[in-house]
Parts: structure tokens; C-alpha cells; sequence
């Protein structure tokens, strides 16, 4: 069989074992074994297959067995093990994947698995590399090329190991407690688990990860967990043939703030998966709105931005979950968001791991670790330098990966160009890296949970979309994470505390559909949240903004009702109204607005609007004029004041208001109200001034004849003859 078949084959057998149709799954995989050399897997096969007869039989019987639903378990389980370990020996022959391509070059050497002898010779690595410092430069090179090379072994070894023997778990928990060995090299360990159960689902591996979130390692225990809540992200039903690991699960939390811990990985997971956006975000908007402020342009008839003005219209009560940040804020903006953990840095190194180190895919999980060769080359020359390198390499800001990218840029520049790089900090600044006590500040900041799980989070990030070997893998941060709905988690992540922060973020983000299923489930847990106005109003501010009115008015309507007069939702109501369509609602609803704010210039400028489009324009007239008088010849206003002075017919009236809007920045269709107005005038060669303008300003001539044309009612009222239209429209 060829590898798409392989795969099909395999899928189809799981497919079954999940359906819980073991007798069908064990006759395919029997076949899918059929040309298999492996004996110990058919033999496996055959014991499950009889044990599973003797069941049935018994079960025939009549015969009672408590032990009956637990054994039927083992037996799924078992058998989804023998048919991944089944397929990935067939892909071992066929496949042209990196994965397999390592295991076949693997199993060539002379030991393939020697784990016991790796973790041997790391843990003698620092007394070697100790007693080597007493001789030669040479000496001690010889030592670390050795260390790299045991750490290569190691990660190779484990990422190809498909499943532990009951030796290789022993070994496991022995480099887990052993203090002797190098904080990389159980960091890495961490990493060629985690890829290992990427490529085959290993029960021994992830109850290893358990256990080593446990452990007082700081650094592994990040690690693990992040390992853990990707496994139990993509193998979630498979984990249910597992009933002891709630029980594990439990034991590790009595041991760890295991809630709080997975509540800060899922929000650091959906924070990583921000990061295109932010990027892009940094390329297309804050350092182009930094060099120039480009106005947009727009055709609608009064106001740019009538079609949606809740762009920025959160809730001032919680306006923080919104972003509101102006061209002069932006820069604020980032700092916020690395405040927040947000991968700010990303769209900076990514242009820098073309180095040969990242040609290693083990080099992308490292440690920073100074006594890495390559690294330590570096770090030994012009010690003044280095005490700043060492400072700024300590801090939280940079992940793993972005520290070597950094210093390597750093060693290529010429001596005088990075003496130009430290420069750039003060005295003050100097003094506080150069600091003894400031240093040990760095170094305790960057041990910080937070930060080792969130740095972690951000090398795996530019692993999956940066690296040499990206195409071979499937890259985790473009799934959609519920943790809050995986059977194994519900316990610590699906309750009303949990549930609100994730709305915060997904409203904060502008991650509308998340933030409505997540608002539908606080619902069902019927919790104190269910009776805040403030929750109905989130509701429909997400509803409204994905584009869901009805549901949205609904959620402003149930807001209003629990906490009345609410100038927020009044608002909000009557903005659904409008974009409903239902002026005269609307209408009763800004009024309300404007019965606590009589001078909310938003609000009068909306009511006008509403009457206008009620085709009611003396009334809207006056709103317009108010707003004018309030806001001292607003161009929303001179807009509104124009548009409806000539509808009325009042065409110097709406003239004169039309030049004040001239005067200020003026879009297409100011020019062509201009035109209709000097049309209606019989001021034909103004009119078709202005109708130029409108023609080249909205790059296209089909476009103007169809704004033309959609007013020729108005046109005509005023005595323009249908017959003149078309030649009205030919002076352009």
C-alpha cells in the first residue's frame, strides 16, 4: 500500500474503535497486519481477539462480570495502540515525511534507543566540563561539542520513539529527578515528548508529562504542561479509553494550582494565536499611521461613518475590553499587549532564523544556553561586551529562539555598529543592567511561570511557521481551542469565573463567534452572570457585531429590563432599530438618550438622519441645525443641512451649506449633491464641474452614472426633465 492508503486504512479502523464496533475493527486490522513482519504486533492482535471472544462468550452466557466495562476499555485502547504502531511501521517504508525519515535512519544505527546511556552521560557532563575547564581552550571545546551532540542523540531519540518500554519509563523518571542533568537537556526532553506524541499517542508519555508538571522544575514543568494540553487537545476522545487519568489528573492538582495554571496556558494558547494579527497589525497600521495619516473616502450621504458607528463604541464600564487607541496611542497599544503577553516581536525575528543553528530541528526547542557551542564562541570574547549581552539575554522579553537569532545578528555586526546598538541606552539604563541586584531581578522575572510557559509558547509558535521543517507538521495554532469543553479539563476550565475571562478576551480581540459561544454557555451554567445587565450587553455587542441584529436587540432589550435607563443600551437599542430599519423606533430610542445627555451631539445627529430617511426633512432640519450650533459647522452636520435643503427645495439655502462642507474635505458625493443642486439652479456648466470632480474621485464612470441615476427622483421633482437626465449625465 502506498502512504494514502496506508492512512485511509488506518483512519477507517479508528473510526470503528471509536464507534465502538471492536469485533469489525479487529477483523480490518487483522488484514491491515497481513503483510506486516512485525510478529509481536500479530501476536498483541491475537491475545486482545481472544480475550475479546472470551468476553463475549462469557457475556452469552449470562455469566456476571464487575470487571466486564473496564476490561472492554483496555481492549479499545490496546487496539488503537496496535494499529497506530501498525501504520506507522508501513509509513516507515513508504513515506518520504521528516518523521520517518528519522526513524528509518534511527533504527540503521547500531542502538537505536539507548536511553539509559544518553542520560548517563549528561549527568556526568558538569563534573566533565568542570574538570576540562582546568586545561585547554581545545579541551573544553571538545567537551561541549560532545554535550551538543548528546543533546542531538537525546531529542532524536525520544521524538522517534513511538512508545516506551517499561525500561525507557524508568529512564524517563530518572532524568526527571536526577539533579545532575543540564536544565537544556530536560527542557529538550520535554520538547521531543511532546513531538513524539504529535506523530503517535503514547499512554506512558503523557502520564510522564503529568508527572513532570509536578516536579519543582520550574522550566520542565512549564513545558509539560504545555505538552499536556496539546495532547489532550488533539487526542480528546481518545482519552476517554483512559479512565484513570482524571484520578492522575486530580493527584497532580492536590500537588499544583493546576486550574489557575491551565486557565493562564489557554489564555497564553489564544494569545499566541494573535500574533498574525498583530503583525500584521504592526506592518499595516502602526508604522503606516505613524508616517501619514491617509483620510479614507466614503459615499455615504451625510456621515462617514453612519453605515457602523459602534466601531468604537464599547461600554465605557468595561471599555477596556475594546480597542479604542487613536493613530497617537499606537505605540502604547504595543506596549500594552506585551504587557499582556502578546508576541510583539514575532514580525521582527522572523526574517532572522535563516542561520545555520535553525537548520537542527532540535536547536528550536533549546534552552538559551550559554555553554552551547556555538553560543559559547560568542559569549567568551570581549567580556565588557558580553556583561550586556548577558543582561539584556536575561530578561523576559525575548523567547528562546529570538535570543539566539539576536545574538547571532549581533556577532555578525562590526564592533563599532554594536557599540552604536548599546549606546542607544541611557547611563540610567546601563547602571541597571550593569547591576549586580538588577541582574538577579532579570534573571528571577524570566523564571516566572508566566513568562517560561508564555516564552515556550512563542518558540513552538515560530517553530510551526518558521522553521525549515514547518511542512511536516501540523501547525497547532491555526485549530480552534475549547480546553473549557475537553472532557478531561471541564472540571478546572468549564465554570462562570472561567468563562467570563474568556469573553473579556474574545470581545477585547474582536473574536466574535468565540465570544457568543461562550456567552450561550454561561447561559446553560446559569450562573450570578445570567442576572448582569452588563452580560446582555456584552451578548449583544457581540451579536452586533457579527452581524446578528435581531439577536443583538434582543440581548440590548434584556439588558434594558434588568437594569433600565442604561444610556449604553438605549443607544445600542436604538442603533438596531436603525439598521433594522425601523426609523421611528430608532428614533424613540435616541430620545431616551438624549433625555439624560440633551447635547449628545451622536444621538442628534442620528435622530436627523432617522427623520430624513422617513423622508420627514423639515424635521430632521432641525436636528441638523442644532448639531450645527452645537458643534460649530460639524461637516455631519453641514451634510445633513444640505442634503435635506435641497430635497425641500430650498436650493440656496443648501448651496450655501454645501460650500461650508467644500471648504472643509469634501468626498464624491459632496460634489455630486453639488452638482444636483447647481443642476437644479440650471447652472448646467456647474453642475458639470462638480460632477468631474465626483467622476474622478470615484475612479470610474459606470460608478458615478449609478449614484447619478439613483437620485433622478429628487432631479425630477425639481424640474429637470427625464429627457435631460441623459444629457446632464454626458457633460461629465
Amino acid at each position: 500500500m502506498n502512504e494514502k492508503e496506508i492512512t485511509k486504512q488506518h483512519d477507517y479502523i479508528n473510526q470503528l474503535i471509536k464507534e465502538k464496533r471492536l469485533k469489525e475493527a479487529l477483523t480490518q486490522l487483522d488484514s491491515f497486519l497481513y503483510s506486516s513482519s512485525d510478529y509481536e504486533l500479530r501476536m498483541q492482535l491475537e491475545q486482545i481477539s481472544t480475550s475479546y471472544q472470551y468476553m463475549l462468550n462469557y457475556m452469552k452466557d449470562g455469566i456476571n462480570d464487575p470487571e466486564r466495562i473496564k476490561l472492554y476499555f483496555k481492549l479499545l485502547a490496546r487496539t488503537t495502540t496496535i494499529s497506530d504502531q501498525a501504520q506507522l511501521l508501513m509509513l516507515d517504508e513508504s513515506s518520504t515525511k521528516l518523521y520517518h525519515s528519522m526513524r528509518r535512519k534511527q533504527a540503521a544505527t547500531s542502538s537505536p534507543y539507548q536511553l539509559g546511556n544518553i542520560i548517563s552521560r549528561l549527568e556526568a557532563f558538569q563534573d566533565d566540563f568542570s574538570i576540562g575547564s582546568l586545561f585547554s581552550k581545545e579541551k573544553k571545546e571538545e567537551i561541549l561539542k560532545d554535550y551538543e551532540e548528546m543533546l542531538r542523540q537525546l531529542f532524536m531519540n525520544v521524538w522517534t520513539n513511538s512508545m516506551w518500554s517499561t525500561e525507557e519509563q524508568a529512564q524517563a523518571q530518572l532524568l526527571l529527578t536526577s539533579p545532575h542533568i543540564p536544565e537544556n537537556a530536560k527542557s529538550l526532553f520535554c520538547s521531543a515528548v511532546t513531538l513524539s506524541l504529535f506523530s503517535c499517542f503514547d499512554i506512558y508519555k503523557l502520564k510522564w508529562f503529568i508527572e513532570a508538571y509536578t516536579s519543582d522544575n520550574t522550566l520542565v514543568a512549564q513545558r509539560a504542561l504545555v505538552g499536556l494540553v496539546f495532547i489532550i487537545h488533539i487526542y480528546t476522545e481518545r482519552l476517554l479509553l483512559y479512565p484513570e487519568l482524571p484520578t492522575l489528573l486530580e493527584m497532580a492538582a492536590e500537588k499544583k494550582t493546576l486550574a489557575s495554571d491551565l486557565i493562564r496556558i489557554y489564555k497564553q494558547i489564544l494569545m499566541a494565536q494573535e500574533t498574525e494579527k498583530i503583525d500584521k497589525k504592526m506592518r499595516e497600521e502602526i508604522i503606516p499611521e505613524m508616517i501619514k495619516n491617509v483620510p479614507n473616502m466614503h459615499f455615504n450621504r451625510f456621515d462617514q461613518d453612519d453605515a457602523d458607528d459602534e466601531r468604537n463604541d464599547g461600554n465605557p464600564d468595561w471599555e477596556h475590553l475594546i480597542d479604542q487607541t487613536g493613530i497617537g496611542d499606537k505605540l502604547r497599544e504595543m506596549n500594552d499587549l506585551q504587557m499582556e503577553g502578546a508576541d510583539v516581536q514575532m514580525s521582527t525575528f522572523a526574517g532572522l532564523k535563516g542561520f545555520a543553528f535553525f537548520r537542527e530541528i532540535h536547536h528550536w526547542f533549546y534552552l538559551f544556553d550559554r555553554l552551547q557551542p556555538d553560543v559559547y564562541r560568542i559569549l567568551e570574547k570581549e567580556e565588557s561586551e558580553n556583561k550586556m549581552f548577558n543582561m539584556i539575554l536575561e530578561t523576559g522579553i525575548f523567547c528562546n529562539s529570538d535570543k539566539y537569532s539576536l545574538l547571532f545578528i549581533m556577532q555578525q555586526l562590526p564592533a563599532s555598529q554594536r557599540n552604536a546598538v548599546f549606546s542607544q541606552l541611557t547611563e540610567q539604563q546601563m547602571e541597571s543592567f550593569m547591576d549586580s541586584s538588577e541582574a538577579q531581578n532579570f534573571k528571577k522575572l524570566s523564571e516566572q511561570t508566566h513568562v517560561v510557559s508564555n516564552q515556550y509558547l512563542q518558540d513552538l509558535y515560530r517553530f510551526f511557521k518558521l522553521s525549515y521543517y514547518r511542512t511536516d507538521f501540523v501547525n497547532l495554532f491555526k485549530e480552534k481551542f475549547d480546553l473549557h469543553k475537553l472532557p478531561l479539563l471541564k472540571e478546572y476550565l468549564n465554570n462562570e469565573s472561567t468563562l467570563t475571562e474568556l469573553l473579556n478576551f474574545f470581545i477585547k480581540k474582536e473574536r466574535w463567534t468565540q465570544a457568543i459561544e461562550v456567552c450561550n454557555e454561561i447561559v446553560a451554567l446559569n450562573g450570578s452572570k445570567v442576572y448582569e445587565a452588563e452580560f446582555y450587553q456584552k451578548l449583544g455587542y457581540a451579536l452586533q457585531k457579527n452581524g446578528e441584529i435581531d439577536n443583538a436587540l434582543q440581548a440590548y432589550l434584556k439588558a434594558d429590563t434588568i437594569s433600565p435607563d442604561n444610556q449604553w443600551s438605549n443607544r445600542h437599542i436604538a442603533n438596531c432599530y436603525r439598521l433594522k430599519r425601523d426609523f421611528a423606533k430608532a428614533i424613540e430610542w435616541y430620545n431616551k438618550v438624549l433625555e439624560s445627555s440633551p447635547e449628545n451631539s451622536r444621538s442628534i445627529y442620528l435622530i436627523g438622519s432617522c427623520y430624513a430617511e422617513l423622508s420627514q426633512y423639515e424635521e430632521a432640519l432641525k436636528y441638523f441645525f442644532k448639531l450645527d450650533y452645537l458643534e460649530n459647522s460639524s461637516i455631519k452636520a453641514l451634510r445633513g443641512i444640505t442634503w435635506c435643503s435641497f430635497v425641500l427645495g430650498k436650493n440656496e439655502q443648501a448651496m450655501k451649506y454645501c460650500r461650508k462642507v467644500m471648504e472643509k474635505n469634501p468626498n464624491a458625493t459632496d460634489f455630486l449633491n453639488a452638482g444636483h443642486i447647481a443642476c437644479c439652479t440650471r447652472a448646467f456648466s456647474e453642475a458639470a464641474s462638480y460632477y468631474h470632480k465626483a467622476a474622478e474621485m470615484l475612479k470610474s464612470k459606470d460608478h458615478f452614472l449609478e449614484l447619478f441615476y439613483k437620485d433622478k427622483d429628487y432631479l425630477l421633482a425639481q424640474g429637470i426633465s427625464a429627457d435631460e437626465l441623459p444629457l446632464i449625465a454626458d457633460l461629465v
